[in-house]
């Protein structure tokens, strides 16, 4: 192993998270040329005789008594002193100072014999309880990185990558890699590998150390037997080399590219690979007119949709073909390719279905390689009056009985006009009502559908907008009767018949809550009736226990 694998990490240096600069404390102080102060507190001094640069932060040294008396020089030998922070190779003083120097600076430490050689001292150079002085300049450092933070993986890198982005475990990475036993027998390679980070390759440490690179950089990673092949080792096979149990392995890595995948329904049903990076960072918005290249494939390859290749550019609105797809789209940028994969859940009807150029099996996985040209997002009273379409939709398929489909009809409409922070004062009122009727409609589908929690969060979003909304008061009623929520759907059947004594509606609903109150009680009743009757009766046996045990009183005469 190179000797200057054995140089501090970064996290040795106390660096403010925002900025990227050491903080001025006790710890690191930040000195002028030619000023001194103490670090930490412990009596270590430190003197700035020259700057250094950057923070990155071995070494030539002299050090002296404080008499002048020289008793050791790296620059006397001709060569700098390398050694490893934080492992007891040096004194203290050596350990809390060097971590406080940046590349290139120079620096008078006073070190007292608690973090220098204390009683013993260190003959015949060094007496007892010698205070000591050592200028140091420090003249490199490599930055090696403990990943799992238990010494299992450290990292040293060879070549800086690009940009500050890492891969994360959806992520499909394109690497080269070399793995070595300690002795440098090869054990495996890679000129070009691709696979999944979560999924891992080769060992765990590939995995683990991938997600700290960026694109283009080359690391030396040291494996401990735990996060390699561990006790049981692994036989050789093909090209690849045996190792032996308990092995540590050196696996030079160079991450060349990845692929960055999205989980865009955060259950992994639906999927979206980065192929290619669009531009800027405006997104399609809900109803925007968006132009594309689509081909949409089963699992087997076959194409059943091909859209806007062989002539004008595939034009629709987004919300206007499957919903999964809509919801990609808007996470897309102008000029981005993707892959996206979606699973039978969300993507064509449970039964066969018949595309464009191929019929879609029952409970399908559908591939839509797409590819953004452009798009014009849509303005505020478009975006009003594509809300009133979508309700008016969700009408006419609520009617037919055709509840959850008409429910997700509402959700769209309110998503046009959810945020109206650039809506003028006409607009924010024609929204306010869209939001009000499409929220109470979707509470009914959501009744209709036994979905009560979702009825009751919708009526009560209704409430903040118009806490004397009748319809929404009734309607959470009628879902906290069914969630037993008998307390709330009293108050607000109460609160309903205030603001209108003669709804029938809501008297009928009062009735039925009664009911269930009655019937709630009866239980109630019951329960606590069978509970006080075990009570009493197992009292009753407890004293006639007692009676037995007590001895009976004989009399004198």
């Amino acid at each position: 192993m190179d000797d200057d694998f054995e140089f501090p990490t970064s996290s040795d240096v106390n660096m403010d998270e925002d900025m990227g600069i050491p903080e001025d404390d006790s710890v690191n102080p930040i000195l002028k040329e030619g000023e001194e102060k103490e670090i930490g507190k412990n009596g270590l001094k430190k003197k700035l005789v020259k700057e250094g640069e950057g923070w990155e932060t071995p070494i030539h040294y002299t050090g002296m008594l404080l008499d002048g008396t020289q008793f050791d020089s790296s620059r006397d030998r001709g060569t700098s002193f390398k050694f490893k922070l934080g492992q007891g190779q040096a004194i203290k003083g050596w350990d809390e100072g060097i971590k406080s120097m940046k590349k290139g600076e120079k620096a008078i430490f006073t070190i007292p014999p608690e973090l220098a050689y204390g009683e013993s001292g260190s003959p015949p150079s060094i007496p007892p309880n010698a205070i000591l002085q050592f200028e140091v300049e420090l003249l490199s450092w490599t930055s090696i990185k403990d990943i799992c933070k238990d010494g299992g993986i450290l990292k040293k890198i060879l070549t800086e990558g690009e940009k500050w982005e890492n891969p994360k475990d959806l992520d499909e990475v394109f690497v080269k890699y070399e793995a070595r036993l300690e002795d440098g027998i090869l054990i495996s390679k890679s000129d070009g590998v691709e696979f999944n980070v979560g999924n891992g390759y080769f060992c765990p440490a590939l995995s683990k150390s991938i997600k700290t690179m960026k694109k283009g950089e080359t690391v030396l990673l040291i494996v401990k037997p735990q996060y390699a092949f561990g006790e049981s080792g692994r036989p050789a096979s093909g090209d690849e080399g045996a190792v032996p149990s308990n092995a540590t392995l050196q696996i030079t890595i160079e991450l060349i590219f990845w692929k960055a995948v999205s989980d865009i329904t955060k259950d992994k049903k639906v999927l979206k690979k980065i192929w290619k990076e669009g531009e800027g960072y405006e997104r399609p918005n809900d109803g925007a007119v968006v132009q594309v290249k689509l081909i949409g494939k089963l699992d087997d390859g076959t194409i059943f949709a091909k859209k806007g290749h062989e002539e004008e550019p595939f034009q629709f609105k987004v919300d206007e073909v499957v919903d999964e797809l809509d919801r990609v789209v808007k996470k897309m940028k102008k000029g981005e390719v993707a892959l996206v994969t979606i699973q039978p859940e969300y993507a064509f009807e449970p039964s066969e279905t018949q595309q464009e150029l191929a019929i879609i099996p029952a409970n399908a996985t559908v591939d839509y390689e797409v590819e953004l040209l452009s798009f014009v997002k849509m303005n505020t009273q478009e975006k009003i009056e594509a809300a009133g379409k979508k309700k008016e939709e969700g009408n006419a398929l609520f009617k037919a009985t055709k509840y959850e489909r008409a429910s997700k009809q509402y959700e769209k409409a309110v998503r046009f006009i959810d945020h109206d922070f650039s809506f003028s004062d006409e607009e924010k009122k024609q929204a306010k009502v869209l939001k009000i009727t499409c929220n109470l409609n979707n509470a009914a589908c959501k009744l209709k559908l036994k979905d009560y929690k979702q009825a009751e969060r919708l009526c009560t979003k209704v409430l903040e907008i118009d806490s004397r909304n009748v319809k929404a008061l009734y309607r959470r009623a009628q879902a906290c009767i069914q969630l037993v929520n008998l307390d709330l759907a009293e108050l607000d059947i109460k609160k309903a018949l205030e603001i209108d004594p003669d709804n029938m509606d809501v008297k009928l609903e009062y009735k039925i809550l009664k009911e269930k109150v009655r019937e709630y009680n009866k239980k109630d009743a019951r329960f606590y009736g069978t509970i006080f009757l075990k009570m009493y009766k197992l009292e009753q046996a407890r004293s006639s226990k007692l009676e037995a045990k007590q001895e009976p009183v004989s009399t004198v005469g």
